[in-house]
Parts: C-alpha cells; structure tokens; sequence
C-alpha cells in the first residue's frame, strides 16, 4: 500500500499563487509516476500535471505556462506550484502516485479556490 498525504490547498484571488504538497510512504517501489488531478463540481476527475520518477513531466493544455511539478525522490514528495490561477482552476485536487503496473493509490484531496 501507498499513503498519500497533501497540503498547501486554499483560497485566493485570480492571479495569485498556491503550491500543493503531497508526501509518499509506504510500500514506494520505482519507476513510478507521481501527480496531481482535479475535480470541479459536476466535472470528471481530471489530470493537471504528472511527472516520473525519472523527472520527465506532463501537463494538462490548460495549464501549461502557470504550473509546475516538481518531485523530490529522497522524500518521495511531488509539489505542484501553480500560477496566475484563475476562477476556472477552481476544484478538488487530488494527489496520484502510480505504479509500472498502473495501480493507482489517491490523496485525500485539498480543495482550491480562485475567486475574487
């Protein structure tokens, strides 16, 4: 099994920046992929950005140029720093880790706000 745990979810106005955390432990095995999805009210789960344990990221279209992942292998810890945020980036955001096999285990979620 695998333990996800997020933090650094909030409110803030559109233009600002937050930056997302989520830890790993438990039974971590590599290669892997760690990332982040979201899920706005009535919408399907989505991915945002993903990144390999190798450190080869990927992001969603609606995203790239305002977020970065980042991942630090020794913490087995993947950030999200997300910029110019804007109302429409306004959801759940939930953490991914993701085994060769292609399990996947989730955070808990961390709600994010972009209003003004």
């Amino acid at each position: 099994q695998v333990q996800l745990v997020e933090s650094g979810g909030g409110s803030v106005q559109p233009g600002g920046s937050l930056r997302l955390s989520c830890a790993a432990s438990g039974s971590i095995s590599s290669p892997n992929r760690m990332g982040w999805y979201r899920q706005a009210p009535g919408k399907e789960r989505e991915l945002v950005a993903a990144i390999t344990s190798g450190g080869i990221p990927n992001y969603a279209d609606s995203v790239k140029g305002r977020f970065t992942i980042s991942r630090d292998n020794a913490k087995n810890t993947v950030y999200l720093q997300m910029n110019s945020l804007k109302p429409e980036d306004t959801a759940v955001y939930y953490c991914n880790y993701r085994r060769l096999s292609m399990r996947d285990y989730w955070g808990q979620g961390t709600q994010v706000t972009v209003s003004s």
